[in-house]
């Protein structure tokens, strides 16, 4: 880990604020992501160790732009930034909401993803671990033991294309020694909505699990879908 770079997307608060804080703490150079240079400021000084802002916003092409270019080797990127939505169904979703929300959780982590690259490549031991969410597991979603029966349909809809994405860029980016995971991090006491934030879950606990797939080694698995404790989690 020594030498090594991260970038955390969506750093200044949350599970985003919470991993950045446990890679400072082990030693890794830390980039922690706002769109809000102020309160990225705020908590970079709270992270401490060797944690620098990098204002980016992953829903502006510029701003994604003038962020790469500041980082010259990035061995870790965790694309945590993400929005959610209310608590509704598909038929009483509004379009508008649900591009908003992709916007963010899907083609922001392509975007931002892209950008970084040319970054990645130049690791000897690149990572990506995408923050997705158990929500969003097509075989939760349809098994008797799942509680939300359709709830959240625009958020969880988004992190269902998170998980695709994270199996097709495992296997365009397997020649390059790129593995890329997602993380279910758990329901978490975070301003996400309504729901996590009356959550009593620790979202450290949620950061320790996106900091063991952040420093895989390099016979690590890729392309696969893990919760926060470790166990696998279905497609």
């Amino acid at each position: 880990m020594q030498n090594s770079v991260a970038l955390v997307t969506g750093a200044n608060k949350g599970i985003g604020k919470q991993i950045a804080r446990q890679l400072a703490a082990a030693g890794l150079t830390v980039y922690a992501g706002s769109r809000d240079a102020a309160r990225g400021q705020r908590a970079v000084e709270e992270i401490g160790g060797d944690a620098r802002l990098l204002v980016l916003d992953v829903t502006d092409a510029a701003s994604i732009d003038d962020a790469a270019r500041q980082v010259g080797t990035l061995d870790i990127l965790i694309n945590n930034a993400g929005v959610s939505g209310d608590d509704k169904t598909a038929d009483r979703e509004d379009l508008n909401a649900l591009r908003r929300i992709y916007e963010t959780n899907v083609f922001g982590v392509m975007a931002v993803t892209n950008a970084f690259l040319p970054a990645l490549r130049r690791s000897a031991h690149p990572r990506i671990v995408n923050i997705s969410s158990g929500t969003g597991s097509l075989a939760w979603a349809t098994g008797p033991q799942f509680p939300h029966r359709g709830s959240y349909a625009a958020y969880r809809s988004s992190k269902t294309a998170l998980n695709a994405l994270t199996v097709f860029y495992a296997h365009a980016l397997a020649g390059a020694g790129i593995k890329v995971n997602a993380l279910a991090p758990g329901l978490r006491r975070t301003d996400l909505n309504a729901t996590a934030a009356a959550s009593g879950g620790d979202p450290a606990e949620a950061a320790a699990g996106a900091i063991r797939l952040a420093l895989l080694p390099d016979d690590g698995p890729s392309g696969e879908f893990f919760s926060w404790d470790g166990t696998a989690v279905p497609w």
